[in-house]
């Protein structure tokens, strides 16, 4: 775990467990080698270890995290940082410092341990001129890089040293095609697992369908995918049959719903949507149908959202990107406020997850997903 820096650096919550079951795992490997070398009783050896690493993997995070919390309810080991730059930018720090307690971090103008600057807006003099002042006085500093549109997760620096100068290599981590395989693998596995349990809960849902109102129990609707190429999206209906009539007679009375639907995509109440489907909406289990998607090869669990062929237009400068990859049932987007989320907001967010996709990003995503249907967050 030292190696990791787990000790000396901080870490929000899902990067420290990946870190440290990173770390168990090496371990594990280590003392086997070296029982194996040794000669130790390896049959009683192998299984205690083995018992020894899966509760570590599960018990270690669990541990690490109701311990901090209590570390820091005391206010101690708490980081106190000032943080340099534009008004907007400060504000966005102390928030996120505040909203991720797991970093123990705290803004302070005053008797401060570490210093942040963000260089948006600094001009290369004067950033260099902050750095020296502030290095001279602690013993680290963090520079927030300011570079449009460019992501430095999973980034790596080569070094010139005979000419002391430094370059930032960045990827656009899932046009890499080691990484669409790996991807595409997770995706048949985990939609495999699922399968048997969706076809389960598909009787309860398809009977209830029926039950409320007239209609086939799928909708399917053509969408945008991958390379510009148009497929069709299964869903469970959760509208009526005659939902345009509705819908008119609803505008023509909410005016105000149309500003609403331009900036959101969504009207806050839709007379189209039936009981059933209020709740499958509110759930998210109208997406459920979408398992075939993945299995055909059509969509993946996590990507960006399936845009309708109508919004094609909308997605503007991001388009390009957000087409080279296939759409998800769920995606950073939905874990990060969903329906809470304007339409530019949820693109933005759709290409900062494809230039740093990880395999763990997903595990991470599809997790959250779960807390953020339980939980019914910005669901409507």
């Amino acid at each position: 775990m030292s190696y990791e820096r787990i000790y000396t650096f901080r870490y929000d919550f899902w990067q420290e467990i990946l870190k440290v079951l990173k770390s168990l795992f090496i371990g594990f490997l280590i003392v086997l080698a070296l029982l194996s070398l040794t000669k130790t009783n390896l049959d009683y050896s192998r299984t205690f270890i083995s018992v020894y690493f899966i509760l570590g993997m599960l018990l270690m995070p669990i541990f690490k995290r109701y311990i901090k919390k209590i570390i820091y309810s005391f206010d101690f080991a708490i980081k106190r940082i000032l943080i340099i730059g534009e008004n907007n930018q400060v504000k966005i720090l102390k928030n996120e410092f505040k909203k991720n307690w797991y970093l123990g971090q705290k803004y302070s103008k005053k008797n401060y341990d570490s210093v942040i600057i963000v260089s948006k807006g600094l001009k290369t003099k004067k950033l260099n001129t902050l750095i020296e002042k502030y290095l001279d006085k602690h013993s680290e500093l963090f520079v927030v890089p300011y570079l449009e549109n460019i992501n430095f997760i999973h980034s790596n620096i080569l070094e010139y040293s005979n000419i002391r100068l430094n370059t930032i290599q960045v990827e656009n981590k899932l046009l890499i095609k080691r990484n669409i395989w790996v991807k595409s693998i997770f995706d048949l596995v985990v939609s495999s697992i699922l399968m048997p349990f969706f076809l389960i809960i598909h009787i309860v849902i398809s009977t209830a369908i029926k039950l409320d109102s007239k209609g086939s129990i799928f909708f399917r609707q053509r969408r945008l995918g991958k390379n510009d190429n148009n497929f069709e999206v299964y869903k469970y209906r959760t509208m009526h049959e005659h939902g345009v009539q509705l819908l008119e007679k609803y505008l023509n009375k909410n005016p105000q719903e149309i500003e609403y639907y331009k900036e959101f995509h969504k009207y806050k109440n839709d007379p189209r949507i039936t009981k059933v489907g209020k709740i499958l909406r509110t759930t998210s289990l109208d997406e459920l149908p979408q398992l075939i998607n993945v299995l055909k090869g059509n969509m993946s669990l996590i990507g960006p959202r399936p845009y309708m062929v109508s919004e094609s237009d909308k997605l503007k400068k991001n388009k390009h990107l957000i087409l080279k990859v296939k759409p998800g049932i769920t995606g950073l987007w939905q874990v990060s406020g969903r329906n809470d989320l304007t339409f530019s907001r949820r693109n933005s967010i759709e290409v900062w997850y494809i230039k740093n996709w990880s395999l763990w990003a997903d595990a991470v995503i599809l997790f959250k997903t779960i807390k953020v249907v339980l939980s019914k967050i910005g669901a409507k």
